[in-house]
């Protein structure tokens, strides 16, 4: 629970400032569970922070108890999929129908999807034919030091420019 007096908008805010960050390049993720902790203030505190235009992701979705009447009231830019539901994808077939639903249902709220714990190819394909927009798991990359997220980054960032270079204009 928050402390009264805790202003976390005016903190970001001065927070970002400070580190001359802009805003959209921070996103908060809050897990289910706190973000209908006193559902009215959530609201309130969200909006705010959505104002700034800081990034909000609802972090390991559909392990809690939220009401999807809640859901389209939050304004928020990114569901995050539980690894629960993706690790046992393909083999069983109601993770599956769940988690391609929450992906629909999400891109119909105007929301973007990160699947969390994705471990395998046969996973990979499944979210990207259903729509998923991002992915997190060791397929995809090993947690990585800073010196090799920069690295990391560079490769990708040189991968697409040479996909990029390759399309007909």
């Amino acid at each position: 629970p928050v402390k009264p007096g805790f202003d976390a908008v005016t903190i970001i805010g001065e927070t970002l400032v400070e580190f001359g960050l802009r805003p959209a390049q921070l996103e908060l993720e809050l897990t289910e569970s706190m973000l209908m902790e006193n559902i009215e203030d959530t609201v309130e505190a969200l909006n705010n922070l959505k104002a700034l235009g800081v990034g909000l992701a609802i972090d390991d979705f559909g392990t809690g108890y939220s009401s999807l009447g809640y859901l389209k009231r939050l304004p928020v830019n990114v569901i995050k999929v539980d690894r629960s539901f993706v690790m046992d994808i393909p083999r069983d077939v109601d993770d599956m129908e769940i988690t391609a639903a929450v992906i629909a249902m999400a891109h119909k709220l105007r929301y973007k999807v990160v699947a969390e714990g994705i471990e395998t190819e046969e996973q990979y394909q499944f979210l990207r034919e259903s729509g998923c927009d991002y992915g997190q798991g060791y397929f995809l990359s090993r947690p990585l030091s800073p010196d090799l997220l920069v690295d990391f980054c560079r490769q990708y960032q040189a991968e697409i420019e040479n996909e990029m270079s390759r399309r007909p204009t």
